[in-house]
């Protein structure tokens, strides 16, 4: 079986699992005859179950199989995926930051500048660095990692609106239709710009640029 398809059935396993047993139906019952730290336990043995051979297949055949496509690595790509990383860090430390009840860890129901943004600014984070990732590599083991990385936080938050929408939670109804899904796509996005705390840039830019800067002893070429 070759990196490629094996990259793709893990990340099968990975979101499926996690649709699954996060399906209202499914945790509630799980949730009942295990209780809710077991059951988070399980949550995560079943996650990472899947996480540590799809991270360890593609780090042992990156840039593996046919090339899809190939852009030059010129100073327009590469500021282009410089500048998104960064705003994907921002992201990310502004939603561990200012967690909102769409969150693992749910926090406070109002929303906060970063959710004028998107409700799920982890998660788009994330997307994001994949997305960045998918322009300058375009080998089929790439696309397929990276992808994954796109579409499960995509899948994964979606479905999270969902469950917390069946759970009957008005005030994460009243959050949920105060705010974006895809980052800039509300009307008060650039109110949420303005309202990121500057020490929460500074920190995005600095983790994007401290990445940067160990990326090839960190994670390769």
């Amino acid at each position: 079986m070759s990196p490629f398809v094996q990259i793709i059935l893990l990340w099968l396993g990975f979101a499926g699992s996690h649709l699954v047993l996060s399906s209202v139906p499914v945790r509630r019952r799980l949730v009942m005859r295990l209780g809710e730290q077991p059951f988070r336990g399980l949550y995560s043995l079943i996650a990472f179950a899947f996480f540590i051979p799809l991270v360890a297949i593609y780090f042992t055949h990156k840039h593996a199989g046919p090339q899809l496509w190939s852009l030059t690595h010129g100073p327009v790509l590469l500021a282009t995926v410089y500048t998104a990383m960064a705003f994907a860090f921002v992201l990310i430390i502004a939603g561990l930051v200012q967690p909102s009840p769409a969150f693992v860890v749910p926090g406070d129901a109002t929303p906060r500048p970063v959710h004028r943004i998107t409700r799920h600014p982890v998660m788009m984070g994330i997307a994001l660095i994949g997305l960045a990732h998918l322009l300058p590599n375009g080998s089929a083991t790439d696309v397929a990692f990276f992808g994954g990385l796109v579409l499960f936080p995509l899948l994964g938050s979606a479905h999270q609106d969902r469950r917390k929408l069946a759970d009957g939670d008005e005030k994460f109804r009243r959050f949920y239709e105060a705010t974006p899904f895809l980052p800039f796509t509300g009307p008060a996005r650039l109110r949420g710009v303005r309202g990121l705390f500057p020490t929460m840039a500074a920190a995005g830019v600095a983790v994007a640029c401290v990445v940067r800067y160990f990326h090839s002893s960190w994670f390769g070429g």
